[in-house]
């Protein structure tokens, strides 16, 4: 009798446990008990709205032309009026397997200088040798004491050629500030992941967090996106320029917050004014790899790219009049204000111009 009243007692102790847990999950989460986990999905998505008949004949278009161009278009997500009307994966893309982003990295490492700024702990005029003064060269530069943050975001900071430091075990920041700034900072427009990395570097300096970090309770979490995979330097700084890893949906949420000038469920999340300053032009552009002077001779015009229409606070103006995050081998968030919409996109294409027309020439139109 008393191994019964023992045995008895075990099973119910086991029955309970699975309750306290989901209890706790509820509790943890805010969901009542008349919430299902469907629900509790769908307050972490953006609405859904029907897709239009004719955003749904572009977008057959935009894929067939894709196609037949062999560019490897991984999914498209559009938004407009603040809801999807349009999604879809395909080839290695996946709705919940957060997707490589490239430099559409640098545009969250922008909003994290914007709201560390809004909150008093640097400035664009701030001189970068200031923050990491165990770290300068023996000779500093007259170039390098005048680089600022401003300098890093507009990718002006003044180096001639990129520093190809990003593999190394060598310090970054110490690597960095050893190269040598050949042209006066601000004056010179060199794209510089480098510079990406030092800006991340600087947010952590003076909040004490990493960027992936500072943004999760102000950023990530607000929009419901799950704390992020950002990789790191050997020396446990996120990379900043590139390394961020999203969903395609938290990518199209990033677009809605910046359509709607940095203000999510009535709360400002970016300063508007920050907003407006990364998306618009700050300085002359041109494509990663390229030099401006270069761009005659390899057929560039700003009729034709939309990398020549400026530069902003780490993210470009495009020829439609739109804006955009934009990472190697198509990775994009597309802010279209006059339509009142979003394109979220990843892939693996070599031709990013050739992706971009296919945009211009069959969703736009569209919207």
């Amino acid at each position: 009798m008393k191994k019964v009243m023992i045995l008895i007692t075990i099973f119910t102790l086991l029955m309970m446990v699975p309750a306290i847990t989901m209890a706790q999950y509820k509790q943890e989460n805010n969901i009542t008990n008349t919430e299902s986990s469907d629900s509790y999905a769908q307050e972490r998505c953006l609405p859904r709205a029907e897709t239009p008949t004719n955003v749904a004949e572009a977008m057959e278009r935009f894929f067939q032309g894709a196609a037949n161009e062999k560019k490897d278009i991984h999914s498209v997500m559009i938004v407009k009026g603040g809801n999807v009307i349009y999604s879809r994966w395909q080839s290695r893309g996946e709705e919940n397997t957060p997707h490589v982003l490239h430099s559409v990295s640098k545009t969250f490492t922008a909003t994290a200088v914007g709201m560390a700024i809004a909150e008093g702990k640097m400035a664009l005029t701030d001189k970068v040798i200031d923050f990491f003064p165990d770290k300068l060269p023996a000779n500093v530069s007259k170039n390098l004491k005048a680089m600022t943050v401003r300098d890093l975001l507009t990718m002006s900071c003044g180096h001639d050629v990129e520093p190809s430091i990003r593999n190394a075990q060598q310090d970054w920041v110490t690597a960095f500030l050893a190269h040598p700034v050949v042209h006066k900072p601000g004056k010179f427009y060199l794209y510089n992941s480098m510079g990406t990395y030092m800006l991340s570097a600087i947010v952590q300096k003076v909040t004490g967090e990493k960027v992936v970090d500072y943004l999760d309770t102000r950023l990530f979490q607000p929009l419901r996106i799950d704390r992020p995979r950002w990789e790191e330097s050997p020396q446990g700084i996120n990379c900043g320029g590139w390394g961020l890893y999203l969903k395609t949906e938290d990518l199209a949420k990033m677009g809605q917050l910046l359509l709607q000038k940095g203000k999510w469920n009535g709360k400002q999340l970016i300063p508007a004014k920050w907003v407006a300053e990364m998306s618009k032009k700050q300085v002359e552009s041109i494509n990663p790899g390229t030099r401006i002077e270069q761009a005659a001779e390899r057929g560039m015009t700003k009729e034709t790219s939309d990398w020549m229409q400026g530069y902003g606070y780490q993210m470009w103006c495009c020829r439609p009049g739109c804006f955009r995050a934009d990472g190697a081998r198509g990775q994009y968030i597309i802010v279209v204000p006059d339509k009142d919409a979003v394109i979220a996109i990843t892939s693996d294409v070599e031709d990013l111009q050739g992706e971009l027309n296919l945009v211009w020439k069959h969703i736009l139109p569209a919207l």
